[in-house]
């Protein structure tokens, strides 16, 4: 049995928190799991905590894009909080644009950015 990614509930909004290097394995398992409890939860928002990833590359990059569009086929918003600096030069030097992933500096403020999206956070 391949390791899972403990997923968080905090109301509405689900929490993941990466704490090691993916593998493909634990990606598809982090998808499937995740669409599984925003649909049991009802969750309205996923927070995806990448602070302890010192180094992404495209396939992480390609993952969070996934993530997020199946969060959103599913009717919950994501937002990806805590990315280092040097993660968001890799990513941009990779040409990653994330598209449809929203980004916050920390939890708290990903959290603030799930209750009050803006008007381009909407699309």
């Amino acid at each position: 049995m391949s390791e899972r990614i403990p997923i968080l509930r905090i109301g509405d909004t689900l929490l993941v928190s990466v704490q090691f290097d993916l593998e493909d394995q634990m990606v598809l398992n982090l998808q499937e799991d995740l669409a599984e409890q925003i649909v049991a939860k009802s969750a309205r928002g996923v927070i995806i905590d990448i602070s302890a990833l010192e180094i992404v590359d495209s396939f992480v990059g390609r993952m969070l894009a996934t993530v997020a569009a199946i969060s959103r086929v599913l009717d919950a918003r994501t937002v990806v909080v805590g990315m280092r600096p040097a993660v968001a030069i890799t990513l941009v030097e990779l040409g990653l644009s994330l598209g449809g992933v929203d980004t916050a500096l920390d939890l708290e403020k990903g959290l603030a950015k799930l209750r009050h999206p803006t008007s381009s956070a909407l699309r």
